[in-house]
């Protein structure tokens, strides 16, 4: 056993060159921390019985492994080369130039968040995105909050708390995380009341439950889910019309939430917000990272008057958006009043890639590495919005055996590639990585194949 008076003093390890830089790098406190700890560490396994102690340069190579594992980021960009678009895992929509460019603006400066220039005195936060959402959408007011869920729970709290919601049984759903609409309603205060069956649901069930007093009539669209086969349910316009003829107000969840006709790009039809607005829903809430393209927020829009009764419940303060957000927001709507959305936001470029192209992209990879195989596959759009409908593709398939051993190894790529497996292969779709991100993607694949 080695002698533990021979392990280096803290003070004499400070005195090195290499400590110098680690104070440099990562400030004086964290690298004495950082040589205690793996002192401490290095004590502990010579009473242990273990090797000697090894020299001044190789506890310094501990000390610097420690420090830059400490402060690592967990949260970094990724090549997303699975095909899935909206990939929750993955951060969902990646954000325009535009939007990215705003941000960088906001974010290093002051701004008129809640200051209005022309009085020279407090404003609201409320009016940044709401002007464009009402021009595009034509809803009367809008509000932008943190997500959508807490638009849901928002809306539910400030219109329903102690009183009936009516929603079909077929709704009652639970999304990513847990996120369940019956624990939301008892959350909020709502007396849930649910009508029709599973697969079935008629008008005159909505207009039974509507003989007595409710506060809501919701409907929650089946964003990632489908039910099939022997099913039925009135159009949003029926509910409302029944709702409307009881005084009851409409509260249409659209989830994802989609500015565009998806039909557009060969995709089954998702219901638009303005078609929700237009079939009589008096409020329409919905995702801003998802078919949207934008950053993370749940955007609420509808009727003046119930808005500005959810505007001033005491949680709109603890879910409102933050500067970035808004500003994020603002410019991905930008685009669409621009009729430039397609071209602009990633999520559109991606949906609206021709497979002609992507093969072309493919081939580029291929060529470049001088290995792997195209072949057709399919993407999809993920993110809780037009479940199991794909878009033709083509894939790079690379050569080799043990394909999960090679995700491992794109994955501790800088930056890492997320990738998948198809026929006991790792395959890259060419849909879900930026343009940008080409080269750096071919410098992990040509490490990788070496």
């Amino acid at each position: 056993m080695s002698d533990r008076r021979s392990i280096p003093a803290v003070d004499v390890l400070l005195q090195t060159p290499q400590a110098a830089q680690f104070i440099t790098l990562f400030g004086r406190p964290l690298t004495l921390e950082a040589l205690r700890v793996v002192l401490a560490e290095l004590r502990t396994t010579l009473e242990a019985g273990g090797p000697v102690i090894p020299d001044v340069q190789e506890i310094l190579r501990a000390v610097g492994l420690r420090l830059e594992a400490w402060l690592a980021p967990t949260l970094v960009p990724v090549i997303n080369a699975t095909g899935v678009i909206l990939h929750t895992n993955l951060g969902r929509a990646p954000l325009s130039r535009a939007a990215l460019q705003a941000v960088s603006q906001l974010n290093t400066a002051y701004s008129t968040l809640e200051f209005d220039l022309q009085k020279g005195a407090r404003g609201s936060r409320a009016i940044h995105a709401e002007a464009l959402l009402c021009r595009l959408t034509g809803a009367e007011a809008a509000l932008v909050v943190n997500n959508n869920a807490a638009a849901v729970l928002l809306a539910l709290s400030a219109l329903s708390k102690g009183k009936r919601v009516i929603i079909s049984r077929s709704q009652m759903v639970e999304i990513g995380g847990g996120f369940r609409v019956p624990d939301v309603m008892a959350q909020s205060g709502a007396k849930l009341v649910e009508v029709g069956t599973t697969n079935k649901v008629h008008v005159a069930d909505y207009e039974t439950a509507l003989q007595s007093p409710a506060a809501l009539v919701m409907r929650a669209h089946p964003s990632n889910f489908k039910v099939i086969g022997f099913t039925s349910e009135p159009s949003l316009a029926e509910m409302a019309a029944a709702a409307h003829r009881a005084g009851v107000f409409v509260l249409d969840d659209l989830g994802s939430g989609t500015l565009l006709d998806t039909a557009r790009f060969g995709l089954p039809h998702e219901p638009t917000v303005q078609e929700s607005i237009s079939a009589g829903a008096d409020l329409v809430c919905f995702s801003g990272d998802k078919l949207l393209g934008g950053p993370q927020a749940g955007i609420l829009v509808g009727r003046n008057d119930l808005l500005v009764k959810i505007a001033r419940h005491p949680l709109a303060r603890a879910v409102r958006a933050d500067k970035l957000c808004l500003a994020a927001l603002t410019a991905t709507l930008l685009h669409y009043l621009k009729d430039e959305a397609e071209r602009e936001i990633p999520v559109w470029q991606m949906i609206s890639a021709a497979p002609d192209r992507l093969r072309e992209r493919a081939q580029a990879w291929q060529a470049a590495i001088h290995a792997g195989e195209i072949v057709p596959g399919l993407s999809t759009v993920g993110g809780g919005s037009l479940p199991e409908e794909t878009q033709p593709t083509y894939l790079l398939a690379l050569p080799g055996t043990q394909p999960n051993r090679r995700l491992g190894r794109l994955r501790a790529a800088s930056p890492p590639v997320i990738a998948r497996i198809e026929s006991d292969r790792v395959v890259l779709d060419p849909r879900t990585v930026l343009p940008d991100q080409d080269p750096v993607l071919i410098a992990a694949l040509v490490k990788l194949l070496v």
